[in-house]
């Protein structure tokens, strides 16, 4: 893995006029200031010939097989490249893909044994990978600028300058001497001394990641413990991952995401009618348009990921008699008890591991999962048809791990998400990767209140945290366990219980919605 450092004069060469703030710079030309709940005020319309919901069957993820194992942990390789593919029945997609697929390969691996992830990228754009939720080394964790750049891109570079760029746009000049930035290649090594839990991995490109997420650059992890394997829960095939994300497609069939410059390679170009948020107008799941799974009567283990760049979902299941969620764990594993819900709240990133019993309904019948957040195609995820009976020795216990509440002994910290004119900032700052906003002391428990005027999903790499208030009230119905993603509603204040202690150095914490993300509602963490 070679070491790779751009010059801004040879930022321009490979760029044109934007220079390396193509690459490395926030920018908010073109945005719209949002409604007043941060949401798109409107969807992005397919104008494909879109199947029938509920006529294309779930595709069911199969993990990767690992290279090797050795003394350094698992490894695997994915080559980051394009292809095309079938997600609308008929069409056949270009995309951005992890081994060229979409989603990208479906990691299983165990807590305690290190992963390491050999990626080639053969892309036509530099690209960096975070482990979403992952317990990760500063070095490994896909600050944005640790960017990896393909072979055409880096044969043009000036090896041993310090990344830098001008403003642009009115935003202030900056440089990021720490950018770890790479030709190719990179090994991503990910220890995963952490409790078992539903994780993904995504791109994570500084002004890029909507874009590039939404062309297929993400995919799932699952890590597993002694613990969660103990437990009577539904196992093998009676459990499902279920990856759900927005698209919308053009007459051809493919991807729609508003652009001025669709090689991604010039000055980011977000069109200000994606400002607040890309949103489709077709759901998939795993991949696929409204898909269908058969299933027996009997409870099933359904791993849940909003893998959205912004929409959010409100989960209910429609079938006879209504249904409810076993909720058993959440972003960072295990709660301590299951929770029951009649309707799962999820914004962009969040994960709920939650239990379906289909024994209460009758043999032939549906049940549809349905996004009562919105109406039409975005109102409707997916169906579970119910087409046998079987025996069932699975049961969700009324204990499921150890939680311990967090004692507050560090520093009490607010954070305001704010839209400053036409730039989104926190605590009325702009993004400067190169000096931190916050500096967390190792090993100690603080508490941060972050409040916005408008809706964000919040997500803080480098540690995981417990939701203690919302608002003068306790912790929110969908606040159970250890998080790592909030949704902070339109107006409020949540706090929650933090403590970096698996490593000391650079992280970032940033809204979760793609495009606001992209327009540098970020914030460095340096932990000391």
């Amino acid at each position: 893995m070679s070491a790779l450092r751009l010059s801004r004069r040879s930022a321009l060469r490979l760029f044109g006029g934007a220079g390396m703030a193509a690459v490395l710079a926030p920018t908010l030309a073109g945005c719209a200031k949002p409604g007043s709940d941060g949401i798109n005020p409107g969807t992005l319309k397919s104008k494909a010939k879109l199947p029938a919901p509920f006529t294309v069957p779930l595709p069911i993820l199969k993990p990767l097989a690992p290279d090797s194992t050795d003394a350094q942990g698992v490894h695997y390789s994915m080559t980051l490249k394009q292809a095309e593919v079938e997600i609308l029945p008929g069409y056949q997609t270009k995309i951005f893909g992890y081994n060229g697929t979409f989603p990208g390969p479906y990691l299983d691996v165990h807590a305690g044994t290190p992963v390491v992830v050999h990626q080639t990228n053969q892309l036509p754009v530099p690209i960096v990978t975070h482990l979403h939720g992952g317990l990760t080394p500063p070095s490994e964790d896909g600050f944005p600028t640790d960017l990896v750049f393909p072979q055409a891109l880096a044969d043009m570079a000036d090896p041993g300058m310090a990344a830098s760029m001008s403003g642009m746009d009115g935003m202030p000049s900056m440089t990021d001497p720490l950018a770890r930035m790479t030709a190719v290649r990179r090994d991503y090594v990910f220890p995963l001394n952490q409790r078992a839990a539903t994780l993904w991995y995504h791109d994570h490109r500084m002004d890029f990641t909507g874009a590039q997420v939404w062309r297929g650059l993400f995919g799932l992890c699952v890590v597993r413990d002694a613990e969660d394997d103990k437990l009577p829960l539904p196992k093998g095939e009676r459990e499902i991952p279920l990856m759900i994300a927005d698209r919308a497609f053009d007459g051809d069939g493919q991807l729609i995401y508003p652009e001025k410059d669709p090689t991604l390679l010039g000055k980011p170009s977000m069109d200000k009618s994606i400002a607040a948020g890309a949103q489709g107008d077709v759901v998939l799941v795993n991949g696929a348009p409204w898909p269908y799974l058969e299933v027996a009567a009997v409870k099933y283990r359904l791993r849940i990921l909003n893998a959205s760049n912004a929409r959010r979902y409100e989960l209910k299941l429609d079938g006879p008699g209504g249904g409810e969620f076993i909720q058993v764990g959440s972003d960072g594993g295990l709660l301590a008890a299951p929770v029951t819900h009649s309707t799962l709240a999820m914004a962009s990133a969040e994960r709920f591991d939650v239990v379906v019993d289909f024994s209460k309904y009758p043999v032939g019948s549906t049940v549809t999962l349905k996004n009562a957040a919105d109406s039409g195609g975005p109102g409707l995820v997916m169906q579970f048809k119910v087409t046998s009976q079987a025996a069932d020795d699975s049961s969700v216990p009324a204990t499921l791990s150890t939680i311990d509440k967090p004692a507050v002994d560090g520093a009490k910290r607010k954070l305001v998400f704010s839209l400053q004119g036409d730039k989104w900032q926190i605590n009325g700052k702009d993004f400067d990767p190169a000096h931190p906003l916050l500096k967390p002391v190792f090993g100690k428990t603080e508490e941060w209140t972050v409040t916005s005027v408008e809706r964000h999903s919040v997500h803080v790499h480098g540690a995981h945290f417990q939701v203690t208030a919302r608002g003068t009230g306790g912790a929110g119905e969908y606040d159970h366990g250890w998080k790592d993603t909030v949704e902070l509603s339109p107006g409020s204040e949540v706090k929650f219980a933090i403590r970096f202690d698996s490593y000391r150095g650079r992280y970032v914490a940033h809204c979760h919605n793609l495009e606001h993300e992209d327009m540098a509602m970020m914030a460095a963490i340096q932990v000391v």
